[in-house]
């Protein structure tokens, strides 16, 4: 868990009053921080409507979290055509913020690979790689539905990924908000390039890795093209 400074002389938030007692500053910002790491960079507006807090307590959270260096913020992203006037301004996890979220054993998993490597060849960490990831296509082989693509975020979710199926002007998108193993695929991409090839294999079409959390985007994100033949494409609003 998050584990920020007090500010001094701060009050306590409303969520402490309202069907939370008890709560404490350190557990509604991890709340805070939560909330960006499953739903990605996020507003200050849309953060107090999740988390039901006023506007004036997530700005202090937010502050705190900033200064503890698990936050940062940059102009929102607009894909597609801009309307007017200033983009509003976003919160993003830092590295430092998203690393309380992940598995403490990172170092060692990579020596680990690092070691399959120069000792074994590199087609190990493959072979390593897409052995890790079989308990999400064991996951996906169990479950039911005839969306394709909702049964594989289904099964990356319970395999402790925080992943979203978005629409897109030409598909759908697979969009991962934590990876349980950002840090080490950053030392090994093969753990990316084997989980593309897992989701193109259980979708049964060829997909694009668009962003990478291993290499500094805020999410992973997967394109799913439209099937050829649909006419069935919605232009953005």
């Amino acid at each position: 868990m998050l584990r920020v400074a007090e500010a001094p002389g701060t009050a306590p938030d409303a969520a402490a009053h309202r069907g939370e007692p008890g709560a404490s500053d350190a557990s509604t910002r991890h709340k805070v921080a939560r909330s960006i790491l499953q739903h990605g960079p996020s507003t200050a507006a849309e953060l107090a409507g999740r988390l039901h807090l006023t506007a004036a307590a997530v700005r202090r959270h937010l502050t705190a979290l900033e200064e503890a260096g698990h936050l940062t913020t940059r102009e929102q992203r607009v894909y597609g055509s801009r309307g007017r006037g200033r983009p509003a301004k976003v919160f993003v996890l830092t590295d430092a913020g998203r690393a309380d979220f992940d598995m403490a054993y990172d170092e060692l998993a990579i020596k680990a690979l690092d070691y399959l490597a120069d000792h074994v060849g590199p087609g190990a960490v493959v072979g390593f790689a897409e052995e890790a990831l079989a308990p999400v296509a064991d996951r996906f082989a169990a479950t039911e539905g005839a969306d394709v693509a909702d049964r594989l975020v289904e099964a990356f979710n319970d395999s402790g990924y925080v992943v979203s199926l978005l629409p897109a002007a030409s598909g759908r998108q697979i969009c991962h908000y934590h990876c349980p193993v950002a840090h080490v695929a950053a030392a090994h991409p093969e753990l990316c390039i084997a989980e593309t090839r897992l989701i193109s294999r259980l979708l049964g079409t060829h997909v694009q890795r668009l962003a990478t959390i291993a290499q500094g985007d805020e999410v992973c994100c997967t394109h799913i093209p439209r099937p050829q033949g649909t006419d069935d494409e919605r232009k953005p609003s």
